[in-house]
């Protein structure tokens, strides 16, 4: 493979020069959905180039974006996986500290579903069940009121008398974001509370921020691990429902069972078509600067999202990801080591 270099920046410059080749492994941090995607790849690389294992280390989209932003040089990672795109607020922060030259790479797509014991009661949501079930407060006749639902039926009659008690992705999470906005604001939408605050005079931004505020009374609880630990809380508690992604859940169907949202089936044919609402693109960002100076990176992330990895015959496929229509593109946009923000 080719290595197209970019202009060399002056912090490329100086990690050239002063900390050229201090170690030969790719590192990786990020995502723990996209972990096991990445360690896959990671694995068969290894296998098959000559160049070290990539290290895969997960804590989150948000903790793995931070260590990318701390600089650049051997002592900070190469990659950052990410269930969610990177915040302006994040690319500035990467700014100030010298990371200037950043390739985003779209991967595929994942989904977001809800599961629970496989021996419990089953379940077929909508967002608007999910933002009263969760949501700190309710805007009713003018005034936000406490939520005060203890149990699935009085959510929704249909439902069965099952104590709400909810484990979803903590804060330092993406896939917590997405949840927020595709869930629970949706569901705030969805069942007119939304336009209700601002018909009663409550600005946008505040009244998206009483929608997405979720209750601390212990009905629902902030996962701070990956899904292995979400898994568990069920596996203690049966009457749990937790937020996975679709290829987690694809692994453990002897012990999970899924609920429709919106009348959709998370499959992955569902959310290629599109026709699944809570899914989610997965990208990792390339620090160009170590591209040529890190041994592998570009091979790595070449190889990611190479036709027999990324593409719907690859081996992520099996693992849940939803190929990428555009991957043609984001192919390129690795070749040619197209930075965000330069349309090159």
């Amino acid at each position: 493979m080719s290595i197209m270099k970019l202009t060399a920046t002056t912090a490329a410059i100086a990690l050239t020069t002063t900390t050229a080749f201090a170690r030969d492994n790719v590192q990786v941090a990020g995502s723990s959905t996209v972990l096991p995607y990445a360690s896959i790849v990671a694995e068969i690389f290894g296998e098959n180039f000559d160049f070290p294992t990539p290290v895969i280390e997960s804590g989150g989209s948000s903790a793995g974006l931070k260590r990318f932003c701390e600089g650049v040089g051997a002592n900070t990672i190469d990659i950052a996986n990410a269930s969610r795109a990177i915040k302006p607020s994040e690319v500035e922060a990467c700014a100030a500290a010298d990371v200037t030259d950043i390739i985003e790479v779209r991967i595929g797509y994942d989904g977001i579903v809800f599961a629970s014991d496989i021996n419990g009661e089953a379940f077929a949501f909508t967002p608007e069940d999910w933002y009263k079930a969760l949501a700190a407060e309710h805007f009713i006749d003018g005034a936000l009121v406490a939520n005060t639902f203890e149990t699935w039926d009085q959510i929704n009659p249909d439902f069965p008398a099952q104590q709400i008690q909810a484990f979803i992705p903590g804060t330092k999470h993406g896939t917590r974001e997405v949840f927020e906005e595709k869930v629970i604001l949706a569901g705030c939408e969805e069942g007119g509370f939304f336009e209700a605050m601002l018909a009663a005079g409550v600005d946008e931004d505040t009244a998206e921020g009483n929608c997405m505020a979720i209750r601390t009374d212990g009905r629902s609880v902030d996962i701070d691990g990956d899904y292995t630990e979400t898994l568990a809380r069920i596996e203690a508690d049966t009457n749990g429902i937790g937020v996975f992604g679709l290829s987690f859940y694809e692994n453990n169907t002897n012990k999970l069972q899924v609920a429709p949202m919106s009348g959709v089936v998370p499959t992955t044919d569902s959310i290629a078509s599109g026709d699944y609402p809570v899914s989610r693109p997965l990208y990792f960002y390339i620090k160009a600067a170590h591209i040529g100076v890190i041994p592998g990176v570009k091979e790595f992330a070449e190889f990611f999202v190479s036709d027999d990895i990324a593409g719907p015959d690859g081996p992520l496929a099996e693992y849940g990801l939803v190929s990428d229509p555009e991957l043609i593109d984001v192919q390129d946009t690795v070749a040619n080591e197209m930075v965000m923000g330069s349309g090159t």
